[in-house]
């Protein structure tokens, strides 16, 4: 492989979900916009993924799930709740960027960092698909890492603006995997399965007070001595988005990310970025904030 830090992308990331306020269209102007930041562009290496197999979902989700996915046998009820439509070409679309997700994991622990330009469906649950999410990619990286020895235990350190229910609940009462969701608490979804690590949010909380907390439950994350950590570094904890509630500025985000990502470059654990929601009335503001989110990694993780 090339050298430079792994980023791992699809132009067939750009799903067509129709008119909808999740912008599949933020994943290639991500990747256009890095090429126009040289510094940076020059220190990534990219790379395509393949698509997560059928058996690499069913270490995390239902036979019956699956079954209802691949042939579309899918209720109205079932839509609803997962608030996409369904076809064979998105269905298509949630397995490769799922790939993503568990390519970039295995390339995170050669390299000891890897960034997914998409990834962190944390709303879907092992039987059913909720909140744009269709499969939970993080906690299929984890149990097909997991399966081939390949790690032992991992951490999930969300900091998207809305709870990680599904990942909470995927992995409930297993001591290999710790959960960490840092979310505003009156925001979706309504239910919150407990996560390992909780941080509930006060509506329009601000930069400096999210950081405290962050930086009171990070040492956490370190005591369980993680093989690897995926990291969910939402952009809709800004204050400008449709689906949240927090105030945080762009400065404030690239503060968070530079926060956990020196704590885990210093404690040398592998990690990997995915980049989660994103839904800021300027789909120009999420795309500033996943460029940084990028920048700030690439700075951490090739620094001395």
């Amino acid at each position: 492989m090339q050298s430079g830090v792994p980023v791992v992308y699809s132009p067939a990331y750009a799903i067509d979900i129709g008119l909808h306020v999740f912008p599949t269209v933020k994943f290639a102007a991500v990747r256009d916009a890095l090429a126009r930041v040289p510094v940076t562009d020059a220190r990534l290496a990219y790379v395509e993924p393949a698509a997560a197999t059928w058996d690499d979902l069913a270490k995390v989700h239902s036979p019956a799930y699956l079954a209802k996915l691949r042939v579309g046998d899918v209720t109205l009820a079932d839509l609803a709740q997962l608030e996409l439509p369904w076809s064979p070409a998105i269905v298509e679309g949630f397995r490769l960027m799922t790939g993503g997700t568990l390519m970039a994991a295995r390339l995170a622990l050669s390299a000891r960092l890897a960034v997914h330009i998409g990834g962190g469906f944390h709303h879907a649950f092992p039987d059913h698909g909720e909140g744009f999410c269709m499969f939970n990619d993080v906690a299929v990286a984890i149990r097909v890492l997991q399966g081939e020895g390949l790690v032992a235990r991992c951490a999930v350190v969300d900091c998207d603006v809305h709870h990680g229910n599904g990942t909470a609940a995927t992995f409930a009462g297993d001591p290999s995997v710790l959960t960490l969701s840092l979310h505003q608490e009156r925001n979706y979804p309504a239910v919150k399965p407990p996560s390992t690590v909780d941080v509930h949010l006060r509506d329009g909380t601000r930069d400096e007070e999210y950081l405290e907390h962050l930086r009171g439950v990070l040492p956490q994350v370190l005591d369980f001595a993680p093989d690897v950590v995926f990291y969910l570094a939402g952009a809709d904890p800004y204050g400008d988005d449709q689906l949240g509630g927090l105030s945080l500025t762009q400065a404030g985000l690239r503060a968070r990310d530079a926060l956990v990502l020196n704590t885990f470059k210093d404690a040398g654990v592998s990690t990997v970025v995915t980049l989660a929601g994103g839904y800021a009335r300027r789909v120009e503001d999420t795309i500033a904030i996943h460029v940084a989110t990028i920048e700030q990694a690439v700075a951490t993780f090739t620094r001395a």
